[in-house]
């Protein structure tokens, strides 16, 4: 059952960041919905060795700690993504630092990797895992505040969390952590990748894939290095994209010029042309995972049609509520089906074709 309907109403009464705690607090409580989408082979997808029921996922942000992970499975969701998780616990920013822009559909964060630490996820990780449930899972990494070695941050998270990780995200494009998205300059990045998988190396078994989140903002030089860095194997596929910093002029809501990141709607045309543009410059050789203003199934297709393997939703599900998701994955499948494609991984690049 979706009480969403019933209990948005009352979400809105209270701060974001409150509405955003009651939210997890119900799904742990077990409150949250369970849907039926549809289990056509047609929408599976197969990355890394590794079966995705549908190509839609959670994207980090919502569950930052591992705590909701199987109520999120519930809704239908082909993967969830978990994070972003520093080594040593943080705070984040001071509050206020999220704000909902209503009339925009979208929502500006400076949180600021606010995390109870590696060793609280791993713990919340590790009860999943226990339960044997299917499903993929993403485990999304960034460095602490004070760090002055991100490199060695980096390494810690993927030493402690690569073990529950079906993937790992090398977060390095958030705009509320100062300095880092220099670290999306390619030594820098080429020096994080190298610590990831000395910290994978200590790991017992078969090691996670490593992705890596891009900003929606850099230049077309900075992607291109980074997209050259992929095609040379130095990852395993790239996320696009992170909130962005820039603020289009049609923007109404009043908390539009809040310092953060932005998200939700506004984002979609940014980061869908940021993901076209990576799929031409890794020649689709690279998988990537499109992030940014998912509200509908059309939205989805889109971003698959523009060069995107899996897609995650998060910002969108503020606005639209959890049947958001049974809603796109039926209509990826229509969508799919009235362009005469016969598996979705079919449409994966068609604009470019």
């Amino acid at each position: 059952m979706n009480l969403f309907p019933l209990v948005r109403p009352l979400l809105y009464l209270v701060s974001p960041e409150t509405a955003h705690n009651l939210s997890l607090w119900g799904l742990a409580a077990g409150l949250g919905p369970k849907f039926e989408v549809p289990r056509d082979p047609a929408l599976a997808v197969t990355l890394w060795g590794k079966h995705f029921a549908n190509p839609l996922g959670l994207a980090a942000g919502y569950d930052k700690d591992g705590r909701v992970i199987g109520p999120m499975f519930d809704l239908g969701l082909g993967f969830v993504e978990v994070g972003t998780i520093t080594p040593r616990p943080q705070p984040g920013n001071p509050k206020p630092r999220l704000f909902r822009l209503d009339e925009d559909g979208g929502v500006i964060n400076r949180l600021g990797f606010n995390s109870a630490g590696a060793e609280a996820a791993a713990k919340n990780l590790a009860a999943w895992r226990a339960r044997g449930r299917p499903g993929i899972l993403g485990v999304n990494i960034g460095k602490n505040k004070d760090s002055t070695d991100a490199a060695a941050d980096y390494g810690a998270g993927a030493r402690r969390l690569g073990v529950y990780a079906d993937y790992l995200v090398i977060n390095i494009s958030s705009p509320n952590t100062p300095g880092l998205r220099d670290l999306q300059a390619v030594a820098e990045l080429k020096t994080l990748l190298g610590a990831v998988a000395d910290g994978l190396a200590a790991l017992k078994g078969a090691k996670p894939p490593v992705l890596v989140k891009i900003a929606p903002d850099l230049d077309d030089e900075a992607l291109a290095d980074i997209a050259a860095l992929a095609r040379a194997g130095d990852m395993d596929g790239l996320i696009i994209s992170n909130t962005t910093i820039a603020r289009p002029g049609d923007l109404r809501s009043r908390d539009r010029n809040e310092a953060g990141g932005l998200s939700g709607r506004p984002l979609f045309a940014p980061s869908t042309r940021v993901l076209a543009q990576c799929w031409r410059e890794t020649g689709g050789t690279v998988p990537l995972v499109g992030v940014g203003g998912v509200g509908s199934a059309e939205d989805a297709y889109a971003k698959i049609r523009a060069g995107a393997s899996l897609v995650g939703v998060y910002s969108c599900l503020v606005f639209e509520g959890p049947a958001l998701v049974p809603r796109i994955v039926e209509g990826l499948l229509r969508l799919m089906r009235k362009d005469g494609f016969e598996r979705i991984a079919d449409a994966v690049g068609a604009d470019h074709r």
